[in-house]
């Protein structure tokens, strides 16, 4: 007799690593595959951090647990960055490195929210905070934004909401699946209207530091009761190293150093010290910003001629969100249809948005320009 599975468990998959392995495996049989599905750089650790960790691993030093928070060192080279970023002044005591921003949320929502507690996250929005807050018996509450707010909630959004009262709200800026900024006033404007109702911010940045024009505002100063979630994963080019970090207000740090210790014990030694190195990297971060500059022009002049001519605004991230209804009610199906006749992986809309999905579908331009430029020409020839 089969032993039940818990509820928690039974969330709904994320769909852009199915089309991930689908990709891969077109490719393992020689045929040409060009990758456009997953948001993470196809640039190594940048060089600088890859040096040191050379230079660790073969000194034989031990790379045993750290404390829960992080190395002290790293703490105090993230709240530089702010610094240098944003101008802002954020206390080493209140930031917590973690194992990817992953688990960065799951600190977050531990300690933030009950079960039983309302979340606010918008819709089309990054798939893994609903799957998260459910595994955890918190409820997602899907706010749908649109082109009339550049796919970002406002607070006449937020005011305009029904049912219960939210405990908690999640913003992205730079957003995935769209790539919107927020505007700064605007960002305010949130920040207030959560003060006011009592509800819990958490600012995912995560792809700060990959704007082309707007800039991204951090909350990290102007809103101290809110919890910012961050990684080394997307600017600074250490996806599967694992390493991410949240801001928190003083008064969660040490609940959150308690489920850290329990949960993670600490995050990766050598990815950290791999972070810590990495703030030396500059010039060779802001190059890969250009070329992913580079990319999306090629993909914003391209894409309409090839049918893709309904784009939300790309200011940020590396990616485009493009609205396909015109071609299709079934983004799944199409997807899977363009990577079996074109070769060009892309990820379905329903990933994002459970309601209005069906009609969307999202490029990453987070590859090589010679990759993009090879995307829109299959694209153009594609005629499903």
């Amino acid at each position: 007799m089969a032993l039940k599975i818990a509820r928690r468990g039974t969330v709904p998959p994320f769909i852009v690593m199915d089309v991930m392995r689908a990709a891969a495996e077109r490719e393992a049989t020689g045929a040409d595959t060009l990758h456009l599905e997953v948001g993470q750089p196809s640039t190594g650790l940048p060089r600088k951090a890859a040096e040191r960790v050379a230079e660790l691993l073969g000194s034989g030093a031990p790379l045993g647990y750290t404390v829960a928070l992080g190395l002290p060192d790293l703490r105090d080279r993230i709240a530089g960055h702010y610094k240098a970023a944003h101008g802002a002044e954020v206390d080493p005591r209140r930031i917590v490195a973690t194992m990817g921003s992953s688990a960065g949320f799951i600190l977050a929502f531990l300690s933030a929210f009950d079960v039983g507690d309302r979340v606010g996250v918008t819709r089309p929005g990054y798939p893994a905070y609903r799957h998260i807050l459910k595994a955890l018996g918190i409820e997602p509450v899907p706010i749908p934004v649109g082109p009339e707010t550049r796919f970002q909630p406002t607070a006449e959004v937020l005011e305009a909401l029904d049912g219960p009262p939210l405990d908690g709200l999640i913003v992205t800026s730079p957003s995935n699946p769209t790539g919107t900024v927020m505007p700064p006033e605007e960002l305010k404007r949130v920040v207030q209207w959560c003060d006011a109702h009592k509800v819990r911010l958490i600012s995912d940045e995560i792809y700060h530091g990959i704007t082309f024009g707007m800039p991204a505002e951090t909350v990290a100063e102007i809103a101290p009761d809110a919890i910012v979630v961050n990684s080394f994963s997307k600017y600074f080019c250490m996806t599967g190293w694992r390493l991410g970090w949240l801001v928190v207000p003083e008064d969660m740090v040490r609940p959150i150093e308690c489920l850290a210790q329990n949960l993670f014990i600490s995050p990766p030694t050598l990815s950290q010290h791999a972070g810590i190195a990495v703030f030396d990297c500059g010039e060779e971060l802001e190059a890969n910003v250009r070329r992913y500059a580079r990319n999306r022009e090629v993909l914003l002049d391209g894409l309409p001629g090839a049918g893709f001519d309904r784009l939300a605004p790309a200011d940020g991230a590396f990616y485009l969100y493009a609205d396909v209804a015109h071609r299709t009610n079934d983004s799944l199906t199409f997807c899977r249809r363009m990577l079996a006749e074109t070769g060009v992986a892309a990820t379905p809309g329903v990933d994002f948005d459970e309601a209005e999905g069906d009609r969307y579908v999202r490029f990453s331009f987070a590859g090589s320009t010679e990759d993009m430029e090879r995307a829109v020409a299959a694209l153009k020839q594609w005629r499903p």
